[in-house]
């Protein structure tokens, strides 16, 4: 038998053999477009309230995020060592296991500036720069033993909102809607508020996006004046029943291409469609604040040039909240501070700690606490010394990126109130007691929401993924 034969048979084999795959693939691509034209004409809804794991402690989450990492020991985490070791360098028993050199051979202790009171029934510890904050420690819950797993920004922050130090994976607000759908109709189930467009350290749109869940659990990103987003308002010359009869034609159309080939995007770009021209009403709403009392706006800070911009974002949360939005998140992002760290310190928090408070206040006094779950902290902490590569001159002294112990509050959404979880080391250097992991703290978010983070997966490239990857436990001991 020639060559030439021999190729002939294999490709008959060929034939033969993978026909009945082939007929297989085909029967079910004929099965699955009889099965969409026979169903109802519209898809189905991909934010509809979905039924929880088990029955949750909150309904939804406002993520208060400080991008660039606050200084957790000139805000919350008191260390009298410190103020021992003021200027001296630091002992070689808490920089065991680093391997930088810089840091080993002339790292010094810098005590913190700031003035420290109790406050509450638990008597936790807040500096003068964040008085509204501390007027809330009967409903904050500290985790003063934090850790996180790589010390750069954007790896970091990534890490803090999608699980993984990289790029391509779903935020959290993406997993949450994903799992829970959203109660809202007319606005999106996941909301990015940016409150500085300036400078600072931010990794992007990456930490907010669906990655490869349906493009309907991306994070919608609403701007707090003007128009809440760009090219929502119907061009010049179009009524609204012309927009209608618009979206009503192109909803057909993308209906009849869905029972063609299933493709599940298509029903994503349905529903951001309907969600637009719903939205064209609610939306302004949203942003007009003449139902709020003064002593509200007053309280929020919305007149105040330093504060207006968070204490708005502040108060939009809360009413997306009440309007049924599932995740809303806050970026917040001029904390890096390696250098003038006492004098920029203060302007971040003048800027923010006043609507904060109020958010808490605000929701408590409407009943919306124990249904909210509030979350306040960056992508890691500072060190307990000074930034070395900037020098230590008096008045620009800043701290360093610090993975190792820091601190992070939450408040509501079945969190125990005025309770300090685990502890750092007497410099403040390690978390040694008690230390809750980045993933920890996600799983212990989704179980809040009724979800087991174990169970709340999506197949993709042949894995499971989910949000904690093949990590995390629920900290049991900071639910009510």
């Amino acid at each position: 038998m020639d060559q030439h034969q021999q190729a002939q048979m294999h490709r008959r084999c060929f034939l033969e053999r993978s026909g009945y795959g082939i007929g297989g693939m085909a029967l079910a691509q004929l099965l699955a477009s009889e099965a969409g034209a026979a169903g109802t004409s519209r898809p189905p809804d991909q934010l509809a309230p979905r039924a929880p794991h088990f029955a949750p402690r909150a309904k939804n989450v406002i993520f208060l995020f400080m991008a660039g990492a606050p200084s957790q020991l000139d805000l919350f985490d008191v260390k009298p060592k410190l103020v021992e070791l003021h200027n001296k360098p630091v002992p070689k028993s808490f920089l065991s296991g680093l391997d930088d050199a810089l840091i080993k051979g002339s790292a010094r202790a810098w005590a913190s500036p700031r003035t420290f009171r109790q406050y509450g029934q638990a008597g936790m510890y807040f500096s003068d720069y964040v008085p509204n904050m501390a007027s809330c420690a009967d409903h904050w819950c500290m985790v003063r033993s934090m850790v996180a797993e790589v010390s750069n920004h954007h790896p970091a922050q990534q890490m803090m909102n999608t699980g993984v130090p990289r790029f391509g994976l779903p935020s959290m607000g993406s997993w949450a809607t994903y799992g829970l759908g959203s109660e809202s109709r007319d606005l999106p189930g996941f909301v990015v508020l940016l409150s500085r467009n300036g400078s600072g350290d931010l990794g992007g749109t990456a930490l907010w996006n669906n990655a490869f869940l349906p493009a309907a659990h991306r994070g919608v990103t609403f701007r707090s004046s003007g128009d809440p987003i760009l090219h929502l308002g119907n061009p010049a010359g179009v009524s609204r029943s012309q927009q209608t009869e618009r979206l009503a034609a192109i909803s057909r159309m993308n209906q009849l291409r869905f029972q063609q080939n299933q493709d599940p995007e298509i029903l994503s770009r349905i529903a951001a469609y309907e969600m637009a021209f719903r939205m064209q009403a609610s939306a302004p709403q949203l942003l007009d604040f003449a139902d709020e009392s003064s002593a509200t706006l007053e309280e929020y800070g919305i007149e105040d040039e330093k504060s207006k911009w968070f204490g708005t974002n502040c108060l939009l949360a809360r009413r997306m909240v009440e309007r049924g939005v599932r995740f809303v998140q806050l970026y917040h992002y001029t904390w890096d501070d390696h250098s003038n760290l006492n004098k920029r310190l203060k302007s971040n928090c003048e800027m923010t700690e006043r609507g904060v408070a109020a958010l808490v206040k605000d929701l408590d006094r409407r009943g919306l606490l124990d249904e909210t779950l509030v979350v306040w902290g960056g992508e890691f902490g500072r060190t307990p010394m000074y930034e070395v590569r900037r020098g230590s001159s008096p008045g620009s002294e800043g701290r360093d990126h610090h993975p190792f112990g820091f601190t992070m509050l939450m408040a509501g959404g079945g969190v125990k109130p005025g309770y300090v979880h685990g502890a750092t080391d007497e410099l403040g250097y390690h978390a040694v007691d008690k230390p809750v992991t980045v993933h920890d703290l996600q799983a212990t978010i989704l179980h809040l929401l009724g979800l087991d983070h174990e169970r709340l997966t999506y197949r993709f490239q042949g894995r499971d993924f989910r949000l904690t990857d093949v990590a995390g436990e629920v900290v049991t001991d900071i639910l009510a």
